[in-house]
């Protein structure tokens, strides 16, 4: 994996000409260097390695969606393109990736390239609340833990349908709250508080209403279910520095201290830019308030529903 020191010396490079662009670049670096080329949790068994798990995770998406070569698939909000590379390699598919971040498309253009992928793997800058394609364009459309940041579900669902060819298939990962969530319940509406303001998301929705939304938008529901039920080992694991992990040092308590300290002094120093410390203190927080909703059960990164467009009418 890339050190710290090239990941932000990457970003770095880029024009950011907003603080809040430029806040989520410098998101998008911490999480390369501390998670992967994937943003997104898996649901994980016994004797399976981080890594394994997130990759059997994104091949799964691609078998429920029945991904074969010839098909032309999106992306939904695709990240720096971690599940679009693999996913592209495991189906033989063309896969389109949606971004509206400059940085992390110029980001995937690289890992494209250099994964030699850059024929069967495209990026394109666009909202997904307003996708920049025509009508019944994708044989396949699928989001890992992306539309959870759109403020209006049924309009995001709604512009994904519009896209998609009838009579196919739309996958997503959800962030929800579960059914052990408590409204009433301090300690869980503060956890709820801190997910969302470190994660940058609007009022998290529970599993049932991203169900109605899923049909208030004109899918058929083929079937939906939380694979975190499905997991033998805590799917926060990786967040948890209570535990000790060689495989995942930067986010046990020690790599967490380590990579407070170079951070410190690559912005001091001018390797970082100014912030860089601020922003990595955020998400340390965000990271506790994902264990706290795991363990306390009230939330879920990894509520998954596929939906059919209908055919069209004659």
């Amino acid at each position: 994996m890339r050190s710290i020191m090239t990941v932000m010396g990457g970003m770095r490079r880029q024009e950011r000409p907003t603080p809040l662009t430029w806040y989520y670049d410098l998101v998008t670096s911490f999480y390369e260097y501390g998670w992967g080329e994937s943003f997104h949790f898996a649901n994980r068994y016994k004797g399976e390695t981080f890594r394994e798990s997130i990759k059997r995770y994104e091949h799964f998406l691609a078998l429920q969606l029945g991904l074969k070569r010839g098909m032309k698939v999106l992306d939904v909000g695709c990240g720096i393109g971690g599940p679009l590379r693999e996913i592209a390699k495991f189906s033989l598919t063309s896969i389109t990736g949606l971004n509206n971040n400059e940085y992390q498309i110029s980001r995937a253009k690289e890992l494209n390239r250099l994964a030699r992928l850059s024929e069967s793997c495209k990026l394109v800058k666009g909202n997904f609340m307003n996708m920049p394609f025509p009508d019944d364009t994708f044989d396949a459309i699928y989001a890992i833990e992306a539309t959870c940041h759109a403020s209006d579900p049924v309009a995001c669902y709604k512009e994904i349908c519009r896209v998609l060819k009838p009579g196919q298939c739309f996958a997503a990962y959800e962030w929800c709250l579960t059914d052990h969530f408590d409204p009433k319940n301090e300690k869980h509406q503060k956890i709820k508080a801190d997910v969302e303001l470190g994660s940058g998301l609007p009022d998290i929705r529970t599993t049932s209403q991203c169900l109605e939304a899923l049909k208030l938008a004109g899918f058929e529901v083929v079937w939906e279910g939380d694979r975190r039920l499905d997991s033998e080992v805590p799917w926060y694991l990786p967040l948890d520095t209570s535990k000790f992990s060689i495989t995942n040092f930067r986010s046990t308590a020690i790599g967490r201290r380590i990579t407070r300290s170079m951070v410190s002094m690559l912005e001091f120093v001018g390797l970082a830019p100014a912030g860089s410390s601020k922003v990595h203190s955020i998400l340390e927080k965000d990271a506790d308030a994902l264990v706290d909703a795991g363990r306390e059960e009230i939330f879920t990164p990894m509520y998954f529903f596929l939906g059919r467009k209908p055919l069209s009418k004659s």
